[in-house]
């Protein structure tokens, strides 16, 4: 045996993303092995100091300790959350007094009860550290970061729940003074989008530019669904990417200094703006660090941030492993858009620069591939439109914006001249409503179809072998993908 090649350095980058993959690992089992022994600080401390001489080693024989390391440590994680699991299991059944904060905004089912999840949860007096998902009935205006008193019945929580309440009432409810102002300020703009463009399509509008969709009809929610365009009207990575591109290039040629900047509060202002839901965390994370990275003059490459990002956010709340949909769609589009999207350009068009359509097309194809298990599996059925509808409304969502945002601002320039100059913002979201609307109304649009979870990782496993075969037959460097260009 070769013993140089086991003396051999990494770079620290792929260490990090080695110790990474195998704390995700640890806290993924974490809700099914709790031990005793992963409450205990000092290993951790140890664990730490470990891991300090390795980075600074960086030898290939010593990686198996850091996978050991990095699977005890997200264990150590998932442990502290999941005792609360195993607490809250035992209230099941029980009828409970529950005090917690609204995590994100709220929406309604077709029986007019609110529906949301409550985080910062206090059940008759005792703190626990998780998220609720709750339905209530009542005629009160319930936003983000309202502090509610509900009473009910617990069940089993689901997911990345800790419990459920399906039948509650509600107590209380207090607004925190001066509250959530960056939800102050999204509603105020809203409601000038309003006045200068009709309904649906202000709402629509809205759904852009930050990502607020509870204004949206039930009808056109429905469309959007089987038209496979869900994701453009939740707070998502591509509308930051699209406001942190425009930034860039607009102050670029100025400074780069201001550009950096402007480009950053742009990121703070929407993840302010749209709230802290799981996709947004990892999409404001890796928007950070890219823009970081592009300032310094450095490139990630996007596994090693996929990795780290990922288990960033669950060092944060390490239940987005245990089932949160959210949580696992948003990492799965980033992969496609950021790893399979530029395999397959080089694969197909090779150094030759494609237009922005083609762009658009693959990136729309390549996470659509990518999260189509996650889909199928959660809801068992797929979208035969939606590559179609991608193509004829996910180019324009850009300039939609932009001229949604124009018509929120004319209102406070020009009141008089509202309407006016919110109607090429009116045109252009009637087409794409009219489109959804189409598309989702064929006899075709939608199959029903069944993924187990062996299937789901059979799905995944072969993803990865393509990508695989793509990166050894271009020899693309997969550094040169980036969301900040």
């Amino acid at each position: 045996m070769n013993w140089w090649v086991l003396r051999r350095k990494i770079h620290t980058s792929w260490l990090i993303t080695i110790f990474g993959a195998s704390f995700i690992v640890g806290i993924s089992f974490a809700k099914s092995y709790q031990l005793d022994f992963f409450t205990n600080p000092l290993w951790v401390v140890a664990s730490v100091l470990i891991i300090v001489i390795i980075c600074a080693r960086r030898y290939v024989y010593l990686v198996p300790f850091l996978l050991v390391i990095g699977i005890f440590l997200g264990l150590w994680r998932g442990n502290l959350q999941s005792n609360d699991y195993e607490k809250a299991s035992l209230l099941g059944g029980k009828t409970v007094t529950l005090v917690g904060t609204v995590r994100e905004d709220v929406d309604s089912d077709s029986g007019g009860n609110i529906v949301t999840i409550l985080k910062s949860i206090k059940i008759d007096d005792t703190k626990y550290d998780g998220n609720i998902w709750v339905k209530f009935n009542t005629g009160l205006d319930i936003q983000r970061s309202d502090i509610v008193t509900v009473e009910g019945k617990i069940d089993q929580g689901f997911g990345s729940y800790i419990g459920a309440m399906y039948r509650s009432k509600l107590i209380h409810v207090s607004r925190p003074m001066p509250g959530d102002v960056a939800l102050h300020f999204r509603d105020w703009f809203s409601e000038g989008v309003k006045e200068s463009i009709d309904e649906p399509a202000s709402s629509l509008g809205i759904g852009y530019l930050v990502g607020q969709k509870k204004a949206l009809p039930i009808d056109l929610i429905d469309a959007l669904k089987i038209a496979g365009l869900t994701h453009i009207v939740v707070a998502s990575g591509y509308n930051l990417t699209i406001l942190v591109r425009l930034a860039r290039r607009l102050f670029a040629r100025i400074s780069k200094y201001l550009a950096a900047m402007f480009s950053g509060f742009m990121i703070f202002g929407f993840v302010m703006v749209t709230g802290f839901s799981p996709s947004m965390t990892r999409a404001g994370i890796v928007a950070s660090l890219s823009l970081l990275a592009w300032y310094y003059g450095r490139k990630f490459n996007p596994i090693v941030l996929l990795v780290f990002v990922g288990a960033m956010t669950l060092l944060i709340n390490p239940s987005y492993a245990w089932g949160d949909l959210g949580w696992e769609l948003s990492f799965a589009a980033f992969a496609g858009v950021m790893i399979l999207a530029p395999l397959l350009k080089a694969y197909y068009f090779g150094d030759r620069e494609i237009k922005f359509i083609g762009q658009v097309l693959i990136e729309t194809i390549s996470a659509t591939i990518v999260t189509a298990p996650i889909l199928i599996a959660a809801f068992g059925q797929i979208s035969n439109v939606s590559l179609i509808a991608n193509i004829l409304i996910l180019p324009l969502v850009p300039l939609a914006m932009l001229l949604t945002f124009i018509a929120g601002l004319g209102v406070l320039v020009l009141p008089a001249s509202a309407i006016f100059i919110g109607k090429p913002a009116q045109w252009l979201l009637d087409y794409m409503i009219k489109v959804a609307e189409y598309l989702s109304s064929l006899p075709w649009a939608i199959s029903k179809i069944e993924l187990s979870s062996i299937m789901v990782g059979v799905a995944y496993l072969s993803i990865v072998l393509v990508c695989i075969y793509l990166w050894r037959v271009t020899g693309y460097n997969l550094r040169e993908s980036n969301i900040v260009k």
